[in-house]
């Protein structure tokens, strides 16, 4: 499937583009509801045919007309999950891997081919991103800076400056247009896991690449594991390259599954918002809490510091579910340094601001005032002090 054969005819509202991207044609095909295409492989009996549609795939890494190849190569199903994020993040392709971490790698590796091996990054990144970049596992170096550093960390051989905004789990943001206009002529990578293209579309503030793992809100039930790159066609040619030969493919089972969550983003990611902001102005005004984390762009993530042991809120939770991911339709949480920032090295997740009484949650659809009486009596062992400016409380603007 081409990208361009399911352009919008005219600009539509994000909620639309969320229901019809990637379906245009069903209609046309006879169905409602998106074909599931479980091929692994396709007939032809043109063989050299097929030598000049793969020819062309080496070349341009472009999808080839007509039915597919291999699918490993491309499948119908998936690129139309593809087809409708790249609607969303208002960009010209997007290309789906098996996991978000597989994403970040193609990217990687792209740069690398080329000799850019060098990345600015500012922390905190989700934990695995941050120990894939430090660790050097696919021959790359970074330099970690403050977005005011980037201009004077960049160098002759860097291919890629990362952000993660609101980064996981402090929920810090960064100025997308500042650090783009501090990039110069190095793409800027945006994570937008967090923000989703329903708060914010990096590539409208000069992002060239922005990084999902689908796993979150786009599948949004907690059931599919992916990831995505939104970018301009020229480095999606060069992502599908990397994906065809390294495999890391998203089968189609989760592509069509993704493509069902994207119908509902809006709509979950709005709700969730709402439940997170009146949550963040209780946790604020609780005397058993040091700090509140919550993004000025809004959104379904809240951050919090306890006074006393977050292992005993972990335990005391029972409606909201202690666990690793977020985005769900449930809500979630988790201590950080324990778990998903725990490959991090302690003085590194420290300075970023992941200290050890920090607790994540995850906002789901629940009722509100069904969270707040698990939260608070899963507080209710927690020390109380009193404050003085202990607390960050930030309303959220645009719900």
């Amino acid at each position: 499937m081409d990208n361009a054969a399911f352009a919008a005819p005219v600009p539509r509202a994000l909620a639309t583009e969320a229901v019809h991207a990637g379906r245009e044609d069903l209609a046309e095909l006879g169905v409602h509801a998106p074909p599931l295409d479980l091929s692994t492989t396709y007939p032809s009996y043109d063989a050299a045919a097929e030598a000049e549609r793969i020819d062309a795939f080496a070349l341009t890494g472009g999808r080839p007309e007509g039915p597919p190849v291999y699918g490993r190569l491309d499948n119908p199903t998936t690129a139309r999950f593809e087809t409708a994020l790249a609607r969303l993040e208002g960009a010209e392709a997007a290309v789906a891997f098996a996991s978000g971490m597989a994403a970040l790698t193609a990217v990687l590796l792209v740069r690398a081919s080329m000799g850019l091996r060098h990345v600015v990054a500012v922390r905190p990144l989700y934990g695995c991103s941050d120990h894939l970049l430090e660790t050097g596992l696919l021959g790359t170096e970074v330099t970690w800076t403050e977005p005011a550093g980037i201009a004077d960390a960049i160098r002759p051989d860097t291919g890629l400056v990362m952000v993660e905004t609101p980064a996981n789990p402090t929920l810090a943001e960064v100025d997308i247009e500042a650090v783009r206009h501090a990039c110069g002529s190095v793409p800027l990578l945006v994570d937008n896991t967090f923000a989703t293209p329903v708060l914010q579309r990096p590539i409208r503030h000069g992002a060239r690449i922005v990084l999902h793992s689908a796993t979150k809100y786009l599948g949004g039930h907690g059931d599919v594991m992916g990831g995505v790159v939104a970018c301009d066609e020229e480095f999606a040619g060069r992502l599908r390259q990397v994906r065809f030969a390294t495999g890391g493919v998203l089968h189609p089972m989760a592509g069509y599954l993704l493509l069902r969550g994207l119908s509902t983003l809006p709509v979950r990611v709005r709700a969730a918002s709402a439940s997170a902001a009146d949550l963040a102005c209780r946790l604020a005004a609780d005397p058993r809490i040091a700090r509140v984390h919550y993004p000025r762009i809004g959104g379904a993530m809240v951050s919090f510091e306890v006074y006393g042991d977050p292992h005993r809120v972990i335990a005391g939770v029972r409606l909201i579910t202690p666990a690793v991911s977020l985005g769900s339709v449930d809500s979630l949480i988790q201590h950080p340094a324990s778990i998903s920032h725990r490959i991090v090295a302690e003085g590194d997740r420290r300075s970023a601001g992941v200290s050890d009484r920090l607790l994540r949650l995850s906002v789901g659809l629940e009722d509100v005032e069904d969270l707040w009486r698990d939260l608070a009596e899963a507080l209710s062992a927690q020390p109380v002090r009193t404050r003085t400016g202990a607390v960050r409380q930030i309303r959220p603007v645009g719900l």
